[in-house]
Parts: C-alpha cells; sequence; structure tokens
C-alpha cells in the first residue's frame, strides 16, 4: 500500500504527536468495530491511510498500541466509577454492582481488551512498557477501590479484592457474551446448544452482587485475600 494522495510526512514535533494520535484513533476505532483479534498493523496503517512501515516509526507492535488503548481504557473507567460514586453512601451489593456494571457496558472495547492484556499484550512488549502499563492500571484499579470504599459498602481492603475481582470476571464473561461468528451462527441453527450463551450484564450483575454480599460479610479478624480486612 502507498500513502495516501496528499499525504505528507510529519517532521515537526507538533505533526508527530498528531500522526501518533491519529494512529491510536485507528487502532481504536477499529478494535471497537472488529474486535481487538481483529487489529493489526495493517489494519491501522490502511485505516489512517499510511504505509505500515509508517505505523513503526511510532509504535514497535500492534501489541504495544492495544496496551496503550487498555491503559487509557483503565484511567476512562476509573473516572467514570468514581464520578457515579462519588456521594453515595449506603449502596446495597445489588446497587454497588449495577453501578460498575453500567461503567463496564458502556466501554466494550476496555472490556475485550482485559482478556488480551493477561492473554498476549502484556507478553509481547517491553519492560518499560509493561512497567508504564501496570503502573498505571494498578493507580486506576485503586481510584475505583477507593471510590468503592467511600460509600460505605466494602472497607478499603475488601474493595481492592472486589476489584480484583470485578476485572477477572468481566473478562471471560464478556467474550462468553459476545460470541463470534461461527458460534453465534450456531446458536441460531441449534438452539440446543444456547444455553450455553451468557448475558454478558445480567451474569456480571449477579456474580458481582453475591461477591459483595460475601465480602460484607467478612468480620475484621477475617482474612481476605491473604490480608487482614
Amino acid at each position: 500500500m502507498t500513502d495516501r494522495p496528499g499525504f505528507q510526512r510529519a517532521y515537526s514535533a507538533q505533526h508527530k504527536t498528531q500522526r501518533a494520535n491519529d494512529l491510536m484513533e485507528a487502532a481504536r476505532e477499529l478494535a471497537t468495530r472488529e474486535g481487538v483479534r481483529g487489529v493489526t498493523l495493517t489494519a491501522i496503517a490502511q485505516h489512517a491511510g499510511v504505509h505500515v512501515s509508517a505505523v513503526r516509526r511510532y509504535y514497535a507492535s500492534r501489541e504495544e498500541i492495544l496496551l496503550l488503548l487498555a491503559e487509557e481504557g483503565y484511567e476512562d473507567w476509573s473516572r467514570a466509577v468514581a464520578g457515579r460514586l462519588t456521594g453515595r453512601t449506603g449502596l446495597t451489593s445489588a446497587e454497588l454492582a449495577r453501578v460498575l456494571v453500567a461503567t463496564l457496558v458502556e466501554r466494550p472495547l476496555l472490556c475485550d481488551l482485559f482478556t488480551h492484556v493477561t492473554l498476549s499484550l502484556e507478553r509481547e512488549v517491553g519492560y518499560e512498557r509493561v512497567r508504564d502499563f501496570k503502573r498505571a492500571a494498578g493507580r486506576a484499579a485503586g481510584v475505583v477501590a477507593q471510590a468503592i470504599a467511600a460509600t460505605g459498602t466494602l472497607g478499603p481492603v475488601p474493595a481492592e479484592e472486589f476489584v480484583v475481582a470485578v476485572i477477572a470476571l468481566t473478562a471471560p464473561l464478556w467474550q462468553a457474551g459476545h460470541p463470534g461468528e461461527t458460534v453465534t451462527r450456531l446458536y441460531q441453527e441449534d438452539p440446543g446448544t444456547a444455553h450455553m450463551g451468557v448475558d454478558f450484564e445480567a451474569t456480571l450483575t449477579w456474580l458481582l452482587t453475591a461477591l459483595c454480599d460475601g465480602l460484607t460479610g467478612a468480620r475484621n479478624s477475617l482474612e481476605v485475600g491473604g490480608r487482614q480486612a
């Protein structure tokens, strides 16, 4: 592929920043539309209207780009949760679960990325990129935990453990609730197999409610996740 007509190389710092942002936006749009698995450097280049070599001037690999999108997604999610929980107290487990699930349903790309982060993305980038991502994701998870703890529904430590569980449960449930074309066709043509499908929102809400109920029943003398509650 050749660069699109009128394409000009970015030479100034401002233009280079804009080009990097354009490539990220292309990856974001592709991942949202096609799913994370469908994103390649070639697809990003075609969507942005540049040669694939232009992408490599800014990003070493598709995994680096996707990990940056995951970092961005974590931060956006943490702000959304904090915004919805600020000033709210006395929430029931079900109410808290519904708030968290609603913020995730609104962020399908992040839900998709949750699976791929640990499965492949972190394994295919360098040490510094993984370090930066882990630090950013940890800060974002901390913001979510603090927002949950501020409601009084869970204490600080159980809230941290709860956030870990939210992410861990979201990853497989999102994939199960959004099957590929072949599985979707199977469910349509063989309804007897459709019971294996998952309603992502309803299932995650139910599981998080049950988990929160269990955590709120823990006494301070009990250990939660290997630490004192």
